[in-house]
């Protein structure tokens, strides 16, 4: 392999943002320049000479311009090998051009199917010729330039400006390597489109937006975050997300989603799991209540919010030291407020939904689920204690519920008039976390009779809510299912503690 320098080109795009610089360059150059279809006739309204693939084929485009370029004479061109003879000889003999350079961008597949597009319209932009001649140019790429995307055209044109359209070995690799990155996301899109509903137990990721991080948990490993940042929330300010801050971030916008519609609610998460969250009738006394929660724990947190974050909220924000602050939106006194902080992140929440399938690493493998989208409501409760919980309770029930399920198993969850009073988290046992969840309320001063008490899973012995009533919880929330489920509700009808089953068990590994 050797410098080459660029003497035909091949170009059929779907975009023509930023082309027409390079064609003219080309032209300039004296590259014999080839296309089909809207391109061609793009060039020629550019005044420039352009060689139809049909002159070359002696085919017309067919069947509504679903064949253009899938022809011999084209992809001999495109896959000959200079240093070989045979292939050179081939190409005297079938009247072959030899092609240096081939540009391509592809039929937008994927924002056809964000857009809602019939099934028709989507399955026309499954682009055949076009992946066809990317993968031909990129494969030879040892005689072969492939410029394959739209994002690609600027950097292609420096490079046409710097070296006269000249390309090294290093520069051709570089843009197969691009190539290729864009054939197999496109053909991922094509595939997860097709297998939306998983008939085929098969697993295509791929995400083209990635950044590095400065790095992962800890600053011995690296980190990095692959995925549209911008297309769930819009940064105001402060530095960059690190590693933990996008797990904590993570963990906080799905717990919130619990409250969307709901009263306005404020969380403070840390190490992913919330230290404090309240429900009040004013986003500044959401607030208060949900610092009050654990104020300790609080330092260095994420801050999550369901409604505007307004200039009176933002005065006690302010008052503490958080890593990132998340809203639908501030009040412009509110931002002025909390910019005061120079590496304090503020981000807009857009009004998204989150994937639907998850998805981590596991051994030498990944573990794949469904998104956790049941959420406990009154209607799907069943009372199984002749005490039967009121309505304030019933309430706290579903908001400490909702809660219990995006804090780390085990878990137990006190609330108490909408406000999380403690939680325990992670535990190897619900006992254990039980009794971490009351030391904790006690150490800040809750007051926890009248309490309501959510796990995560069923108790298998009435040890837990034995304990929950000595510290004054008057209701429970459970998903029931253990053989030995009597022997709590015994407990709890001897000592007037309504419960309550879900019927759904929220672990969360």
């Amino acid at each position: 392999m050797s410098n080459k320098t660029i003497s035909s080109a091949l170009i059929s795009v779907f975009s023509k943002d930023g082309l027409a610089p390079i064609v003219k360059k080309l032209n300039d150059l004296n590259v014999t320049i080839y296309s089909t279809g809207g391109t061609e006739k793009f060039i020629k309204d550019l005044g420039i000479n352009v060689v139809p693939v049909e002159d070359v084929t002696s085919y017309p485009s067919i069947l509504g311009g679903r064949v253009k370029t899938l022809h011999p004479k084209v992809f001999g061109g495109i896959l000959n090998r200079q240093n070989h003879d045979g292939d050179v000889a081939e190409l005297a003999e079938f009247e072959i051009p030899q092609i240096d350079l081939v540009i391509v961008d592809l039929y937008p597949f994927e924002k056809t199917v964000a857009s809602g597009a019939s099934n028709q319209d989507i399955i026309e932009k499954i682009d055949i010729g076009g992946i066809s001649l990317i993968r031909a140019a990129a494969k030879n790429y040892a005689d072969v330039t492939c410029v394959s995307s739209v994002d690609d055209y600027s950097e292609f044109l420096e490079l046409l400006e710097t070296k006269n359209g000249e390309t090294s070995d290093e520069d051709r690799k570089r843009f197969a390597a691009k190539a290729f990155n864009v054939s197999s996301h496109y053909d991922s899109a094509i595939f997860n489109y097709f297998n939306k509903n998983h008939e085929i137990a098969s697993l295509k990721i791929s995400e083209t937006e990635g950044k590095v991080l400065r790095y992962g948990e800890n600053p011995h490993q690296r980190g990095f975050f692959f995925g549209n940042f911008d297309d769930i929330f819009t940064k105001l300010h402060g530095k960059e997300l690190s590693y933990n801050n996008l797990l904590d971030v993570d963990a906080a916008v799905n717990l919130m989603l619990e409250f969307k519609n709901d009263a306005p609610t404020f969380a403070v998460l840390k190490h992913n799991n919330a230290c404090g969250l309240a429900q009040r009738d004013t986003i500044h006394q959401a607030y208060v209540d949900a610092l009050a929660g654990d104020p300790v724990s609080a330092f260095g947190g994420v801050l999550i919010s369901n409604s505007e974050i307004d200039k009176a909220t933002a005065e006690e924000i302010h008052k503490l030291f958080c890593e990132v602050v998340i809203a639908p939106s501030f009040s412009d006194e509110a931002l002025e407020i909390l910019k005061g902080k120079k590496n304090r992140i503020l981000l807009i929440l857009k009004d998204i939904e989150m994937p639907q399938t998850n998805v981590r690493s596991c051994l030498n493998g990944i573990l794949v689920q469904d998104r956790n989208n049941i959420t406990d409501k009154l209607e799907n409760l069943k009372s199984v204690t002749k005490t039967t919980a009121t309505a304030n309770e019933l309430d706290d029930l579903i908001f400490a519920s909702k809660i219990c399920k995006h804090t780390k198993s085990n878990t137990i969850v006190l609330a108490k008039n909408k406000q999380l009073c403690a939680s325990g988290t992670g535990q190897t046992s619900r006992v254990d976390a039980l009794n971490q969840a009351i030391h904790k309320a006690t150490s800040f001063n809750f007051d926890l009779k009248g309490a309501v008490m959510a796990s995560d899973a069923f108790f298998p012995f009435p040890d837990c809510v034995e304990i929950a009533d000595n510290a004054g919880i008057t209701a429970v929330i459970q998903p029931g299912g253990s053989i030995k489920d009597e022997l709590s509700i015994n407990y709890c009808n001897e000592n007037n503690v309504a419960m309550v089953f879900t019927g759904t068990r929220h672990f969360k590994h």
